[in-house]
């Protein structure tokens, strides 16, 4: 029990340390994982024999997540999305399993051995690059989507994956154990490749066919017609830790058929969250199991970091970088090809080939699985886990990358013919998205003349179609700005989406223009105060008005009149506007405003006369 308590304390801490400190350096949670795996692994050594026995305790943590990517995926968003996750995912899949494949063999690997290396370094990782996507905001984007459907593909290949491989044994060569019995790959570093239960041990083919399509049409029955009456039953004990418990049962007891017909379990579990995915139950089902998902699954990274052989790193530290390093080559070579077949261009080909060109998080699992299966060699397994997670490591600087290359490159809407600007007006409006569209509306409601410019081709055409007229263009750029008459008109509009660009665009009007009205939209304090410095006259914070408007609701709704209430906001608007004109003269931005002493004592000075002027107001309306 005290050893029990002590490793737990080790895996604990370790986690609790190390994934926070990835998290902030944008390294992802799964290579903090790893990384605490290594640390009181092979480099501390607080870890030792115990790893191995737990590891397979923590690929539960898979079968888990496998069941809430299946709650996901509804069969009918699956259909409609079926071109792009058949061709595009189906593709990158296919070519990368084949090319890699083509590359183990050259390196005179049996071909079983080889196709198995090749179908998990085809996949990418999930984890990462999502997080990733999500952290820059590239997930709307082209390429963002296209990555998305090849991660989903991935996503979904990994079941019938598991399901394959134990096909490959009988394609990997045998040799004899010291008592003259056959040993297949893997099998000599450990005999746990069956069940002590099976329910078709000892059955002819087409007997073992007919129980595994039993099994699986009883998890689609169970899934539809009895978990509606079981939530309803423990819903009536009113005890909330039996929703955990029936969650459980729901995915133990799946992946426990599963083994008795000897499917994978994973297989059993995606199946059921498929069936589920429609289900009122599904977010209840989300909410109980993604804690003991996401423990479980890090549990299982930090065994396979604790069992990463670094004596075989330091070995061979230049055959195993080049390894990486072709495997990334090739696999961005297949999804720069396909990106390009699938129309994808500029900014978004490279997105969508660099961020998927890795070995990801499952291939750990499909290395663990088929070495338990006696496909993959152990001395070929731990090179592999090696690869994977030096391909993981190099992730990051893959999206830098990309950065830089985004950088030196025009969107690729900027390939469309700039529009000739025919006429002028009194007032350009620079950017038509949200904010420019109702900004446009209400000018020209009221009969004055607009000039709209946009570099965003989709959204000029859209705006077309309302009946607007737009020019497509780059605001920044003056001699856009001259063909749409800034020099004679009376308001500039900065509704561009981008806060360099918008500065950009204020900086160049002021100086060109002392004289001109410029109205600006901010994205939050501090772009409020670069706008106030670069020359803006008036500028509106994105969600002040409204968050301004929601705050009077909620006074009228808490015991102040409407009148009270609009008095309110009438103050608190203009002493925020008051406030923000003072800061932006003491605002440094070098220095963080938690950190700008005279800022800070201002703001508090600010605060103080905003709560006297409350003060004084209701003095005057109980004298009146």
């Amino acid at each position: 029990m005290d050893s029990f308590l002590y490793q737990a304390s080790i895996y604990l801490a370790a986690a609790v340390i190390a994934v926070p400190i990835a998290a902030r350096l944008g390294l992802g949670s799964v290579l903090g994982y790893l990384a605490a795996g290594i640390i009181i692994g092979p480099v501390l050594g607080l870890v030792g024999s115990e790893t191995e026995d737990l590891q397979h305790f923590a690929e539960f943590g898979v079968v888990m997540m496998l069941f809430l990517i299946g709650l996901e995926l509804e069969p009918r968003a699956l259909w409609d999305m079926r071109h792009r996750l058949i061709g595009l995912g189906g593709l990158q899949v296919v070519l990368s399993t084949l090319a890699i494949m083509g590359i183990a063999m050259a390196y005179n690997q049996p071909w079983g051995v080889a196709l198995a290396i090749g179908l998990t370094l085809a996949l990418s990782s999930t984890a990462i690059v999502l997080q990733t996507l999500s952290e820059k905001g590239l997930m709307q984007t082209s390429g963002g989507r296209s990555v998305f459907s090849v991660l989903l593909t991935q996503d979904i290949a990994v079941i019938p994956i598991l399901a394959f491989l134990p096909l490959l044994i009988a394609a990997v060569p045998t040799k004899m154990a010291e008592d003259g019995s056959i040993l297949r790959a893997g099998e000599e570093a450990h005999d746990k490749g069956h069940h002590s239960l099976s329910l078709i041990e000892g059955l002819p083919g087409w007997g073992v066919t007919l129980v595994t399509i039993a099994a699986i049409g009883v998890v689609i029955l169970v899934g539809v017609f009895l978990t509606r009456p079981l939530f309803r039953y423990i819903h009536a004990a009113r005890l909330r830790e039996m929703y955990t418990a029936l969650a459980l049962l729901i995915v133990v007891g799946i992946s426990f058929l599963m083994t008795l017909v000897g499917l994978s379990p994973a297989l059993g579990a995606f199946l059921a969250g498929v069936v589920l995915a429609s289900s009122e139950f599904r977010h209840e089902l989300e909410t109980d199991l993604e804690p003991f998902k996401g423990l479980l699954l890090g549990l299982f990274f930090i065994t396979v970091g604790a069992g990463i052989n670094f004596t075989l790193l330091f070995d061979n530290l230049g055959n195993i970088i080049a390894m990486s390093l072709l495997v990334i080559i090739v696999k961005g070579m297949i999804l720069y090809g396909l990106g390009r077949a699938f129309k994808l261009k500029g900014k978004d080909q490279w997105l969508f080939a660099l961020a998927l060109a890795q070995a990801g998080e499952f291939g750990f699992v499909l290395v663990s699985f088929s070495v338990v299966q006696g496909v993959i060699p152990v001395d070929v397994a731990e090179t592999l886990l090696l690869v994977i997670a030096l391909t993981m490591l190099i992730t990051p600087l893959l999206f830098i990358l990309h950065d830089v290359l985004s950088k030196r490159m025009k969107d690729t809407q900027e390939q469309h013919a700039d529009d000739e600007i025919d006429i002028e007006g009194p007032v350009i409006i620079a950017g038509i998205g949200r904010f420019g569209q109702i900004v446009n509306r209400l000018v020209q409601g009221n009969g004055f003349q607009t000039v709209v410019l946009d570099h965003n081709m989709e959204t000029i055409a859209v705006m077309r179609r309302f009946g607007f007229k737009g020019f497509l263009g780059d605001p920044t750029r003056p001699d856009i700005l001259r063909a749409a008459g800034i020099e004679t008109a009376r308001v500039l509009v900065v509704a561009l989406d981008d806060p360099e660009s918008a500065i950009k665009l204020v900086q160049y009007a002021r100086k060109k223009r002392p004289d001109l009205h410029i109205v600006a939209r901010a994205r939050d304090r501090s772009h409020v105060y670069r706008l106030y410095q670069a020359g803006a006259n008036d500028i509106v914070r994105e969600l002040f008005d409204g968050s301004l408007r929601a705050g009077r609701y909620v006074l009228e709704n808490v015991g102040l009149s409407e009148y009270e209430a609009a008095e309110a906001e009438r103050i608190f608007y203009h002493h925020d506007r008051h406030s923000v004109q003072e800061l932006a003269q003491l605002w440094d931005p070098d220095v963080p405003t938690s950190q700008n002493p005279a800022y800070l004592a201002r703001a508090k000075e600010l605060q103080k006369e905003l709560e006297t002027a409350f003060l004084s107001r209701d003095a005057e309306d109980k004298g009146a």
